[in-house]
């Protein structure tokens, strides 16, 4: 062999052994993957908007379309029906309810350690506690009475007979003092501060007892079988997406909701994010060691036993069903949220 001709030699036999082990990410198609949500683009839905919009769910080799949901559409059914691969399930409740119809979808992550879920209340009657809501008229929605409403009752021995309807109008409670209206900590007591220039009281039901993880992460058994590292993936970017939404730079994610939502404002935006970080919706407990998206078996036992007892879900079926642990509590992004 002419010595000449060894280095060039040399150099393409490297090459091709590195490619073939280490292939070019310009060479590898993107895992194309959607994403249903359960409503319009929000802060509540930051996260998500920021893993797309930032490149990090194509730093983790995933083309994401995110589709909306809204007052008539319905993603979960379209999750079902193979049409989407993830969904963002309310509540835990849905994925009893999942179990208990036989639908093969699972949760794999739960975003928020906390429900949003709180009553509203004017400052003049000086509310402080759950309990002191039992005398006032209390506007709840249809979902609201079959659902967390039920646990009130059983847990507090709250009566149906004060409950008025909930129309999503907050003009109602405005206009009664001895009221208090359900609502999300990050959006109606700042609409009622726009409308009735009043700061409301906020008492967050998961900070006495109803346990619910929300903002889950659905998807089809069927996919979890079949490809769990597209699965874990699309979580662990979810997860990063959402550390820096919460606590680095969230222009990128805010901009793109305000694409999809042009109702959505800078203001609205700002104060739903600085309320998920002053009750600890997003990142609390558990989440604190284990990273955002955390679940364990031992909360999704005791609010199912609060949902039997309350009479929302039967006490027969296998609770253990409607969830896994296998793609979270890896303390993925820990790096990620401020040390002080």
């Amino acid at each position: 062999m002419n010595p000449a001709f060894l280095p060039r030699a040399l150099t393409i036999s490297v090459l091709a052994v590195v490619m073939a082990i280490f292939p070019a990410s310009a060479q590898t198609a993107l895992d194309k993957v959607s994403f249903g949500t359960n409503w319009v683009p929000e802060a509540e839905h930051g996260g998500f908007f920021q893993a797309l919009a930032d490149g990090t769910y194509k730093k983790y080799g995933l083309d994401v379309t995110i589709v909306p949901g809204g007052p008539n559409d319905n993603n979960r059914m379209l999750l079902i029906a193979g049409k989407l691969d993830f969904f963002m399930a309310a509540n835990t409740l849905m994925s009893l309810d999942a179990v208990a119809n036989n639908v093969p979808v699972v949760s794999v992550a739960a975003i928020f350690q906390k429900d949003p879920q709180v009553f509203v209340t004017h400052p003049d009657s000086k509310i402080t506690k759950l309990e002191e809501l039992k005398p006032l008229t209390l506007f709840v929605s249809k979902e609201g009475i079959t659902s967390y409403f039920q646990w009130l009752k059983s847990e507090y021995g709250f009566s149906e007979a004060k409950v008025r309807p909930y129309t999503f109008n907050s003009q109602p409670f405005i206009a009664n003092r001895e009221s208090a209206m359900q609502g999300y900590v990050t959006s109606e007591p700042f609409a009622i501060e726009k409308a009735a220039n009043f700061k409301p009281g906020v008492i967050l039901l998961a900070d006495y007892g109803f346990n619910t993880y929300s903002t889950l992460i659905e998807t089809r058994r069927e996919l979890i079988g079949n490809k769990p590292d597209l699965v874990q993936r699309f979580v662990d970017a979810s997860i990063i997406g959402w550390y820096t939404y919460m606590y680095g730079d969230n222009s990128p994610g805010n901009a793109l909701i305000r694409k999809l939502n042009p109702e959505m404002t800078d203001e609205l935006l700002a104060y739903s994010v600085a309320k998920m970080k002053e009750y600890g919706i997003v990142d609390s407990g558990q989440s604190l060691q284990d990273g955002i998206g955390a679940m364990n078996d031992e909360r999704v036992a005791s609010f199912f036993d609060k949902m039997v007892r309350a009479g929302v879900v039967r006490s027969d079926i296998d609770f253990r069903k409607a969830y896994t642990l296998r793609f979270v509590n890896k303390a993925v992004g820990l790096d990620l949220r401020p040390k002080n």
